[in-house]
């Protein structure tokens, strides 16, 4: 399903972003440039709004400025290819968005006196993180590990419909939404490192199972 969704929300937007890659390019802005706009605004909205109980603005905003993750790769496949530094940089900018989205929404329920919501988005926070780690890790180590429910967009889908919900008055959604969010990102996590042991367990070319 994250899968199915994943590929048609992409192919759906493919027609409003390309314009808007070209029109950036020929201006002169880098994908690099529109990576860390981006992240700002990422910060922005869950700082500056999500963690003061704005929920809706800080929802919509964040999921704006989330959408440049697809722009700045769009941008940088017209322009001939992603460089490694801005590989780097746009994973190194994801992170930090997530940390400032799930610690926003952290701090938002502590103040709440909600310690179950704060145990939710502090999980969601860590699982989100070994997600990307384990993924990264292991195509440090020459396998792949494209797989699982919960990657990078369904993860921020979810807790930014919780949020939407919670601002428009349904009570416990954004609750809901994280501790939904926390097992599908641990169930993720065993299945991203499962995937890598079937890899590691097959014989190498010549060799015994690694």
């Amino acid at each position: 399903m994250a899968k199915i969704f994943q590929v048609s929300a992409r192919a759906g937007m493919t027609r409003v972003v390309e314009p808007i890659a070209r029109g950036l390019l020929r201006a002169g802005v880098s994908p690099n440039a529109v990576t860390v706009t981006g992240t700002l605004g990422v910060l922005v909205g869950a700082l500056g709004f999500g963690a003061r109980g704005h929920l809706v603005a800080g929802a919509l905003i964040v999921t704006v400025f989330a959408l440049t993750d697809l722009l700045d790769g769009t941008m940088a496949r017209m322009s001939g290819g992603s460089t490694r530094f801005g590989a780097f940089l746009d994973s190194s900018m994801d992170r930090v968005a997530d940390s400032a989205v799930f610690g926003a929404v952290a701090f938002w329920l502590a103040t709440e006196g909600d310690r179950a919501g704060v145990a939710a988005a502090l999980i969601c926070l860590a699982a989100g993180g070994l997600v990307s780690y384990v993924k990264a890790r292991a195509e440090g180590l020459g396998m792949t590990c494209n797989v699982g429910v919960a990657e990078r967009t369904e993860r921020l889908l979810i807790v930014g419909v919780g949020g939407l919900l919670t601002g428009f008055g349904v009570p416990y959604a954004l609750q809901v939404a994280l501790w939904l969010l926390a097992a599908v990102s641990i169930f993720t996590v065993g299945q991203r490192m499962a995937h890598v042991y079937r890899q590691a367990r097959e014989p190498a070319p010549g060799g015994t199972p690694g």
